[in-house]
């Protein structure tokens, strides 16, 4: 979709490599590099290190790409909402054509590069991943269902499993365990933050769950996601997939998203008008991801090396 850039915005050309590094959602891309590096770095077997590095890398610039077009699908959405506006394409900065280019260079470079460096099978779940998100969530989910970041999550979910596939070649029972702990742990973490910036997504029609549900049937939602999470995460534990190291950690820190998720799911709808509960889900959800698929890396290492 070349949609053209706001009236009255000047668009400076060509756009600066900074704006370009902006296509590629880089806060979104530190989870997708971390949880990729942990699926991998979890994997039984070895892998030389220049090829963990090249799957990483691509799994960088796959998710970049995707990003880079889901901006340019969503330019004139992204204009109309406040916390977006300032991307580059709404704000001007960059032309459509650029970013549409970009983004189809970066998920094309980063599947070859996968597929011949490292092998298909990874390269085939990374071109999935870039389609699911680019197309499935972006074009065909988002705008049409507020189940979107439920379907959605699948998107996010993809970087442990590749990163274990890059090291082992198949796909067993645990990476899709890891895939299944990030699809269920999207909704609370999204729609926390949906909560708060509802009317962002209320302005330009997107049927996100706090609009078309309302908050109450979301408060809702969110607790019972936290609920089914939670026995998610312990089931590479109960399986024998990791030792105690993660099985404890992923008990503590699940507990602490249900106690979190709890207070939000039972608030009375505006009894807090600053959204606090919301906020400190939100916030306590990335460090929650981020420490619980560091634990899985650190379980590995303590396996290896004989400590449990």
């Amino acid at each position: 979709m070349d949609s053209a850039p706001p009236l009255g915005s000047t668009v400076a050309l060509p756009a600066e490599w900074r704006d370009f590094f902006a296509l590629t959602k880089p806060r979104v891309m530190t989870l997708v590099i971390f949880s990729g590096l942990c699926g991998l770095l979890a994997a039984p077997g070895e892998i030389h290190p220049i090829l963990a590095f090249t799957a990483i890398l691509c799994i960088a610039i796959g998710a970049g790409g995707a990003a880079a077009l889901n901006m340019w699908w969503e330019a004139d959405l992204d204009a109309g909402m406040k916390r977006t506006s300032k991307r580059p394409l709404p704000s001007g900065r960059m032309d459509p054509t650029s970013a549409r280019d970009f983004g189809f260079a970066l998920s094309g470079a980063s599947i070859v590069i996968m597929g011949l460096g490292v092998n298909w099978l990874a390269a085939a779940i990374l071109a999935f991943s870039i389609f699911y998100y680019a197309w499935i969530y972006t074009v065909w989910l988002k705008p049409r269902t507020p189940q979107n970041i439920v379907i959605g999550g699948g998107a996010g979910a993809f970087p442990p499993l590749i990163g274990w596939v890059a090291v082992t070649g198949d796909i067993t029972l645990m990476p899709v365990l890891l895939f299944l702990i990030i699809f269920m742990w999207t909704p609370p973490h999204f729609w926390a933050l949906a909560l708060f910036v509802q009317i962002d997504y209320a302005k330009v029609g997107i049927p996100m769950m706090p609009v078309v549900a309302g908050e109450k049937s979301t408060r809702r939602q969110i607790l019972i996601y936290a609920l089914l999470l939670l026995p998610v995460t312990l089931a590479p534990w109960w399986i024998g997939g990791t030792g105690w190291v993660y099985g404890v950690s992923a008990l503590v820190l699940g507990l602490i998203f249900v106690l979190l998720s709890a207070q939000v799911g039972l608030r009375v709808t505006g009894s807090d008008d600053k959204m606090l509960p919301e906020k400190r889900l939100f916030g306590y959800s990335i460090l929650y991801l981020f420490v619980l698929f560091g634990m899985l890396a650190g379980d590995r290492l303590a396996t290896v090396q004989g400590w449990q």
